[in-house]
């Protein structure tokens, strides 16, 4: 299965889900609820789209807990998101979690690594991760996402969880897509490139013009 990233993020990179003011408050976070205002009709394609694609779910604890008390409460049958999540499997990372109950959900034993590779290489759709704060730095940290889809707004928050923050692996994307939404996030589909092949280059003046080398 392709491991794909999904997140919304602020203008300095701070991740948050669609929830209220206390969807997350580890830290002493404060400012939950600001993406609300954000989600329209094209923000609603975008994740609708997403979960058209998703064969398995893996979640971080702090995520699958939002998670599990909100959707299985979703029972509309077009709710394609709700639809998704409540029946298709659910793969959660704890060190603290003893159990699951939400169906279709399972604990990850053993190696998280090891597993995420096991995973993904089972035939199928796509291995969503959505949230999941640590666990998305792990992923990225060992090169194991395939594709990263963000929706960025045009907030600055000054605080809380960053996707990439100090001390992430360094890495170069591809963009595979980018477009807006009326209300003003911008979508990004990147795909992870060898980091080689951008570095070492600078601007310079050859025969008096500016060249790349």
């Amino acid at each position: 299965m392709k491991l794909t990233v999904h997140e919304f993020l602020s203008l300095d990179g701070v991740m948050q889900g669609p929830g209220g003011p206390d969807e997350d408050r580890s830290g002493g976070f404060e400012s939950g609820g600001w993406m609300v205002p954000f989600a329209d009709e094209e923000f609603g394609e975008i994740v609708d789209g997403w979960f058209r694609l998703t064969g398995e779910v893996l979640f971080g604890r702090t995520t699958y807990e939002m998670m599990h008390g909100y959707w299985p409460q979703v029972t509309d049958p077009d709710n394609l998101v709700a639809t998704q999540l409540n029946s298709l499997p659910k793969h959660v990372v704890s060190t603290t979690l003893t159990e699951v109950t939400w169906p279709g959900a399972h604990l990850v034993e053993g190696d998280v690594l090891d597993a995420v590779r096991a995973l993904k290489a089972k035939p199928g759709g796509e291995l969503q991760v959505h949230g999941s704060h640590g666990l998305v730095r792990t992923l990225h940290d060992a090169g194991l996402v395939d594709e990263y889809r963000l929706l960025t707004f045009p907030v600055v928050l000054g605080e809380g969880k960053r996707l990439f923050d100090a001390g992430a692996a360094p890495s170069t994307f591809t963009v595979a897509e980018v477009r807006t939404t009326q209300a003003g996030g911008i979508y990004q589909v990147l795909r992870p490139t060898e980091r080689a092949e951008q570095q070492g280059r600078e601007f310079v003046v050859e025969d008096g013009r500016e060249a790349v080398r």
